[in-house]
């Protein structure tokens, strides 16, 4: 796996052309025609609604500043890396303290780095920040060929970390980085110190699917959770396009910038807080826009697509059980979270919030902060 150990330093540098290409985009941008009785710009029951996605691509033409935000992020020291072949990029964040813990910070779709960047600074007294990209994602790109799924990626993310010299570490992830953290722990227990999960409400609509219904269940338990996965149903077009037809969706999502945006700024909505009627309202406009940027920049939104079509096809099992320490933060909870995924309370360290959703670092970086650091400093 390791042909070339090097960690070459990195430095984001979008060209000046890609960002007046990407400006010009927009202006030209061919709009549907709007449907009559759907000018609510909150109403996000068919979609992203054609005023609020208008609105948010005028403000990216006009008012976002890259440069800016490209600066920012080019505060942290990075590299990229190539393991198996695949180049990946590495944000790694030291902190002054001494006897700080290497801290992996793992990320889903339609996330990026750049979801942490609010979550660094409230880490760093503690730990040494690691958040690398998935392959096909931001900076990880381009592809090196097919096959990138969990399981690869879990193991060049453990080669990552020993190229920076962390013998062991402790691991945070959501979404797919979920998946990578707790596949980390049954892989590598000897390296892994902890895994922190962090999740959302939404989890309720697997029962029945990766997880099985809890016993003791009343009739209106059982009905409210059928109620989550009719929900949950209707927010898997993306999942179903990328898990079969990833190139389909890809040609679009890398010719349209407006397409790039409303498939990704949906998610915001519809994936956060109930309470919010806008993603506006729910996390950062310009670091939202800045996640979406990455994704036009780089073309991720095709690659990215990839990452479910290998997973969905790999025939991989789920990683079996560990001894590591566990912890699960669940954002934007539900009464009946924990009786249906840790029904015997195997898991050491479980927090309920009803803020945030499914982007914690992003929607509410202190709570997540905190909770990952009175974990691991309870193991340590």
């Amino acid at each position: 796996m390791t042909e070339d150990n090097a960690l070459t330093p990195f430095r984001i540098d979008i060209p000046q052309a890609d960002v007046d290409e990407l400006r010009d985009r927009l202006t030209q941008a061919r709009w549907p025609l709007p449907v009559p009785g759907r000018e609510d710009r909150t109403d996000f029951s068919r979609g992203i609604p054609l005023e609020y996605l208008m609105e948010l691509a005028e403000y990216w033409r006009d008012g976002f500043d890259w440069r800016a935000q490209e600066a920012a992020l080019n505060e942290h020291e990075q590299y990229t890396t190539v393991v198996d072949g695949q180049t990946f990029h590495v944000v790694h964040v030291r902190s002054a303290n001494p006897d700080a813990t290497p801290l992996l910070l793992s990320h889903g779709w339609p996330g990026s780095f750049v979801e942490y960047q609010r979550v660094i600074p409230l880490l760093t007294d503690d730990f040494h920040v690691v958040i690398p990209s998935l392959p096909g994602f931001g900076f990880s790109t381009p592809l090196s060929g097919t096959g990138w799924e969990l399981a690869r990626t879990t193991e060049a993310y453990a080669e990552i970390m020993t190229r920076l010299g962390y013998e062991r570490f402790a691991a945070h992830g959501t979404d797919i980085g979920a998946g990578t953290t707790g596949r980390l722990a049954a892989l590598y227990p000897e390296r892994v110190i902890g895994t922190h999960v962090g999740s959302d409400g939404r989890m309720l609509g697997m029962v029945g699917d990766k997880f099985p219904y809890p016993d003791g269940l009343s009739e209106d338990e059982v009905a409210e959770i059928e109620r989550i996965r009719a929900e949950d149903a209707a927010e898997r077009g993306y999942f179903e396009m990328q898990n079969h037809r990833p190139d389909t969706i890809g040609a679009a999502l890398t010719d349209s910038p407006v397409g790039q945006l409303a498939w990704i700024a949906e998610k915001f909505q519809t994936w956060t807080s109930g309470a919010h009627r806008t993603p506006d309202e729910a996390v950062d406009r310009d670091q939202l826009l800045t996640n979406v940027s990455l994704y036009w920049f780089t073309r991720s939104g095709a690659s990215s697509a990839q990452f479910y079509y290998e997973s969905e096809h790999s025939g991989l099992a789920w990683a079996g059980a560990s001894s590591v320490p566990s912890a699960w933060a669940i954002f934007d909870s539900h009464p009946l979270m924990r009786r249906a995924m840790d029904p015997w309370n195997a898991v050491a360290h479980w927090s309920d919030f009803t803020e945030g959703g499914h982007f914690p670092a992003m929607e509410e970086p202190k709570l997540l902060a905190d909770d990952i650091r009175a974990f691991f400093r309870g193991i340590a």
